[in-house]
């Protein structure tokens, strides 16, 4: 009998069955053409850079550029994204497998003796038993439920491979801040390490006039003050430098232990981020795709709750030989059956299949909830970003003046001191005022460094990625 075509036919019918789940269509977002935060000073770029460009060499840093090698190379967090990823697709692998047939080969040898006592039989007997033989099984998918399962899967790897993507773009922003928020303790080390040397020879001059009968001991203390205040502050800043550094290692995938940085304090300043347009945030950000590919494989689920609804539907097969004598690879001795053609349906179960159907679509407008959530909170964090980034400039410009005069007041407020023409108080303030405006400055360029990063992380990186993956 020849069963290419009884074969060929039902998976023609399995193939043109109806798959149940809706129609999928990625849900629409209105977006405006420009960003609101952006303004006139920064325009749009609508061409993108090349795929997976290193965004992070904007900065010029050959230091930076090697810990983000470093990092995807030795990253934990990364390397157990990727390992979720490969899951998944081995998930779909099994899946897809369930549209071709299962095939089982075995074999036995039996001996077997039949007892003198048996009806109509005088005398024992002795026979062998080989049987050698393969069976088939294969569900046809008249209803869409492994074609469902397999969409699901799919959607489900390519969340998993957004989502590896959206990891590793949070890690690169994430050590990009780290490293610059090490880079600005360094700056404070060194500005503390002048203050300091500054404040000592003014505690020393202090001393000296009080020798002479030219200044109090209030003086002196207020000089003590300032001077073990300075000492106690590079305690601190020398406390959180470490705490940076190790947070550098940990992102680079190294023992804190062994891993170190050289001081080198702020060597760059912040690039212009480039600024795309709101729909191309859409494309760019791999979490708000891997939120889409989510709601794609709820709907496929859809449809798998649907198909329960239908009986499930099993053709059957098998070939062999068998034989209790004589040679057993002969014509004589071949067995086949095609069969059986099972079907199975459930009668009643009390509402769970209705319960399930109602699962899937919840699960589904959670996705879709979930989806607009992510959409929303992106383009939240582009236009707090752009409004930050719009007034940095000036506001570093205005801090940078306020540094200035500082300087130029506690120079004079010291000449004043040595001259006798102010008390020593006046010197303090001056002082302290002088090291908050520099600690100050020092901050908001950190801060713009790691603003520029943190934008490029908001729009999704430099470059749209239609399926990532590992």
């Amino acid at each position: 009998m020849n069963l290419r075509p009884t074969l060929l036919a039902l998976a023609l019918a399995s193939a043109a069955a109806p798959a149940l789940a809706a129609p999928y269509a990625p849900p629409a977002i209105l977006v405006g053409e420009t960003f609101k935060e952006g303004g006139q000073w920064l325009p749009a770029a609508t061409t993108p850079p090349a795929a997976d460009a290193p965004w992070w060499e904007m900065f010029g840093d050959p230091v930076l550029n090697d810990l983000q090698a470093r990092l995807a190379a030795a990253n934990p967090t990364l390397a157990a994204s990727a390992a979720r990823y490969a899951e998944a697709a081995a998930i779909l692998k099994r899946a897809r497998s369930s549209f071709s047939p299962t095939v089982d080969i075995g074999g036995s040898v039996e001996r077997n003796r039949l007892s003198a006592g048996r009806p109509q039989a005088s005398s024992a007997a002795r026979y062998d038993d080989t049987a050698v033989g393969a069976s088939l099984s294969y569900e046809l998918d008249l209803f869409g439920r492994i074609r469902n399962q397999t969409r699901q899967a799919d959607f489900l790897r390519q969340a998993a491979g957004h989502d590896v993507a959206a990891v590793r773009l949070a890690l690169q922003a994430q050590l990009v801040s780290s490293y610059f928020e090490l880079r600005g303790l360094d700056a404070r080390s060194e500005l503390l390490r002048v203050t300091v040397d500054a404040y000592q020879r003014a505690f020393d001059l202090t001393s000296t006039r009080k020798e002479g009968g030219l200044a109090s001991g209030v003086e002196v203390a207020q000089a003590q003050t300032q001077l073990s205040s300075a000492l106690a502050e590079v305690e601190a800043v020398a406390a959180r430098r470490a705490e940076a550094e190790h947070a550098v290692a940990i992102l680079v995938g190294e023992i804190p232990a062994a891993f170190s940085l050289v001081p080198i304090g702020l060597q760059t300043d912040a690039p212009a981020a480039p600024v795309t347009l709101p729909s191309l945030v859409l494309e760019r950000r791999p979490d708000i795709q891997a939120a889409e590919r989510r709601i794609a494989a709820a709907n496929a689920a859809i449809g798998v709750a649907k198909a329960a609804w239908f009986p499930s539907i099993t053709l059957g097969g098998a070939l062999g030989f068998q034989a209790s004598h004589g040679e057993l690879f002969s014509a004589p001795n071949r067995y086949w059956a095609l069969g059986p053609l099972s079907a199975a349906a459930v009668l009643f179960d009390g509402g769970r299949r209705r319960a399930g159907v109602r699962i899937s679509q919840a699960q589904y407008d959670e996705a879709a909830a979930d989806y607009r959530r992510t959409v929303l909170a992106a383009f939240g964090e582009v236009e707090d970003d752009l409004a930050l980034a719009r007034r940095m400039s000036a506001q570093i410009a205005h801090q940078r003046a306020a540094t200035d005069a500082a300087q130029r007041a506690e120079n004079l407020a010291l000449e004043r001191y040595r001259d006798g023409a102010a008390d020593y108080l006046e010197v303090v303030t001056a002082q302290t005022a002088s090291l908050v405006a520099q600690r100050n400055l020092i901050e908001l360029q950190t801060r713009r460094l790691i603003l520029a990063s943190d934008l490029v992380r908001a729009q999704g990186g430099l470059a749209p990625v239609a399926d990532r993956a590992p």
